[in-house]
């Protein structure tokens, strides 16, 4: 079929995988932003699950749905590289810029930005990720200057919160990747956030993360789970993914044989980026107009080295030679995991001791996490099938 028609293609403008059987937490947003206007407490979300089940496409349907409701919304992604302090310096920078132009708040929003300068130059390094930020208002003192990160970035808040109330509007910070921040910087955001609640603000911060989440903003914060709600973003149900196969192509005018359908499914245990693949496969490859089990088969070739040279191979390349190794210990002690991490020092021949500075590097890449004590798996769905099928002879 017409491989520029692909439905499954990113941006194809059909319900894509990622947000089929997502209703729940789509609605859950709309209440929280609904119950913070009005100046109530409702907890924040957290998504955590692995990668490529859609917490990103989750993050960015929040966005929209804080503009629907007249509510600013900015957006970051962490790294390992990002320091919190200039990236919520440059996200605030852009929400009091709009806030100032707004004839209702536009003193209050002044005044923000002053106490914005005056964080910056306290918090940002010349020439670091916000170094460069211009702003052309003069310095508040007191406000989020004194040089602790915890109360200034709750001071900060505060400002920016004040603003958001005068505009009549909210303010949404969406932060991707958000187990990349550093322990202190975690806490500080968490501080601020709890800080605003407190005062009935409208500024609202939503994460989305590896598994391991729940346990490290309570590491950061012991109080973290009052503030968030923190939900799976797992696989679909069999009823979810089997809509999100046949949605697209019957909004093309296809289908696909019942025959095919399942043989489809079977490759992809429900996760949505894998549904995705093997959708956009079986589109490319069939003649039309129904989607042949023959079809799915050669698609499935085709789909399997797809993610093995993209999806799989980018979050290997950078790896050392011992993390390599220890990845293919895992892999080998059979199954998608989780694995005991004694059992993998015992494959590779080593202590636990011995091991320990691998599986710390590798759980703080993003390419493993601790289920519990002395466990490790992926991060990544079917990994070990892909470390089974390229390194491992």
């Amino acid at each position: 079929m017409d491989a520029m028609r692909n439905p499954f293609n990113p941006g194809a403008g059909t319900a894509p995988p990622f947000l089929v059987g997502r209703d729940r937490e789509l609605e859950a947003m709309a209440v929280a932003i609904g119950r913070i206007s009005l100046g109530r407490f409702e907890r924040s979300i957290m998504l955590k699950g692995l990668r490529g089940v859609g917490k990103t496409v989750l993050l960015n349907e929040f966005g929209k749905s804080a503009v629907t409701a007249g509510w600013l919304h900015e957006h970051i992604e962490a790294t390992e590289d990002v320091r919190i302090a200039a990236a919520l310096a440059a996200l605030a920078r852009r929400a009091l810029l709009k806030l100032s132009v707004m004839a209702r708040s536009k003193d209050r929003a002044t005044r923000a930005l002053g106490a914005l300068r005056s964080f910056i130059k306290v918090h940002v390094p010349l020439g670091g990720d916000a170094g460069s930020l211009t702003i052309d208002f003069d310095p508040v003192q007191g406000a989020a200057d004194s040089g602790q990160l915890d109360g200034d970035i709750s001071g900060l808040f505060v400002e920016l919160g004040e603003a958001a109330r005068a505009a009549g509007t909210g303010v949404l910070f969406t932060i991707d990747e958000i187990q990349y921040l550093a322990k202190a910087e975690f806490s500080a955001l968490i501080i601020g956030l709890h800080r605003v609640s407190q005062l009935g603000l409208p500024v609202l911060v939503v994460g989305a993360g590896l598994p391991s989440l729940p346990g490290l903003a309570g590491e950061a914060r012991s109080y973290a789970e009052r503030l968030f709600r923190y939900v799976d973003v797992g696989s679909l149900s069999p009823s979810d993914a089997r809509s999100a196969l046949e949605l697209p192509v019957q909004s093309e005018g296809a289908e696909w044989s019942s025959d095919a359908l399942d043989e489809a499914l079977s490759h992809t245990r429900g996760y949505p980026y894998f549904l995705q693949e093997i959708g956009k496969q079986s589109w490319n490859v069939a003649d039309g107009p129904t989607v042949t089990v023959t079809d799915v088969r050669n698609a499935y070739v085709l789909a399997v080295s797809e993610l093995d040279e993209g999806f799989f191979r980018a979050r290997i390349d950078r790896t050392t030679d011992a993390e390599r190794d220890y990845l293919r210990a895992m892999a080998s002690l059979g199954g998608p995991g989780p694995y005991r991490s004694g059992d993998v020092s015992q494959k590779l021949g080593r202590k636990t001791t011995q091991t320990g500075p691998t599986r710390d590097s590798l759980l703080k890449r993003g390419l493993c996490y601790s289920p519990r004590h002395g466990e490790v798996a992926f991060t990544v769905p079917m990994f070990d099938e892909f470390v089974r099928r390229n390194l491992i002879s």
